[in-house]
């Protein structure tokens, strides 16, 4: 049995391999799964047992595929797994990371560490395709995949190259394990902004045919006449516009808190648990506690539990409205 790291009456922490870990965790006991691992081939953490340095893609997407078959089991049935993702090249000295190109954190990139160790069979300047080859992966494990949002980061990081286009966005992809699943609209929805706004949010589809109603009420599939505006607002689309945040001494790959929180909104039933196996720098944590919800985080890296929690987590005042853009 695995002994919390820290624990209260809101969060709990674990230190050690995200896999082992989940074991321990009782099935059903999560109500939704917001994470981001470790990119392939992208950083070394200095961490024995840590995700990203396998020898192949296709040695990582095992690994995390058979990792999410063990949290499929903490999940409850009802539950939504939203996970990110970023993809990597393929080059001679091993793989650099789109749209990352500096060194942070005082932690070296990975294909300068290896030389000219290649760790994939395709030629030099592929685009690996990580994020889906992880999706599929995760598909063909019985995971139903629902969406693929597109995180766009107007601040990307630059990158020097001159024969390719900037990466600017990364997959966060929303996964459900059966057809019936929470989700509420309602706490994310974007503004109407004009009636040519409301009306442009009205849609007319041709083709008959049986549509599905989902666990919230929402219809799906071919449909006929007009679908009225929701005076709440509008669905506000696979299209996430938020910057990278700014984080001083935090874990070098954080993403913005209105990732998580957006996601814990819709897809987090009030008072559930989420949970994040790779923790970093505790900001789905972060935004779970803003919610009222319950967290549990496990991190390979004892000194980011720490971290997260001397600067984050502790005492995090409830906040239930999406944050506005820049706010970490």
């Amino acid at each position: 049995m695995i002994n919390p790291y820290y624990t209260d009456d809101q969060i709990t922490l674990y230190h050690g391999d995200a896999l082992d870990v989940a074991r321990e965790i009782p099935r059903g006991s999560v109500d939704c799964i917001i994470t981001s691992p470790p990119y392939y081939g992208l950083r070394d953490y200095g961490t024995d047992g840590q995700y990203g340095l396998e020898a192949s893609p296709a040695e990582y997407v095992e690994r995390v595929r058979v990792l999410f078959g063990e949290l499929r089991r903490v999940l409850a049935d009802d539950g939504t797994l939203w996970l990110n993702l970023g993809d990597s090249y393929q080059s001679n000295g091993g793989h650099t990371a789109q749209g990352k190109t500096s060194q942070r954190a005082g932690r070296s990139n990975i294909a300068q560490q290896n030389g000219s160790k290649v760790r994939s069979e395709l030629p030099e300047k592929n685009l690996l395709g990580i994020p889906w080859r992880t999706a599929f992966a995760l598909q063909d494990d019985r995971w139903i995949l629902r969406n693929a949002i597109i995180w766009n980061k107007p601040n990307a990081m630059p990158e020097s190259v001159t024969d390719r286009l900037s990466g600017r966005y990364e997959h966060v992809f929303l996964f459900a394990k059966q057809q019936r699943y929470w989700f509420d609209m309602d706490p994310i929805r974007e503004p109407l902004v004009s009636r040519r706004e409301a009306a442009r949010n009205r849609r007319r589809t041709q083709n008959g045919g049986g549509s599905k109603i989902s666990l919230g009420g929402r219809r799906e599939g071919p449909q006929l006449g007009m679908t009225k505006s929701n005076e709440l607002g509008r669905n506000p689309g696979d299209v996430w516009t938020r910057p990278p945040p700014t984080i001083p001494g935090a874990h070098f790959a954080c993403y913005p808190i209105q990732l998580p929180q957006r996601a814990i909104l819709a897809g987090c039933k009030p008072g559930g648990t989420v949970c994040d196996p790779f923790h970093g720098s505790g900001t789905t944590g972060l935004a779970a506690q803003r919610t009222g919800r319950k967290y549990i985080g496990i991190d390979i890296n004892a000194k980011y539990l720490d971290l997260s929690l001397n600067t984050r987590l502790r005492n995090a005042a409830l906040d239930f409205t999406e944050p506005a853009e820049g706010t970490a």
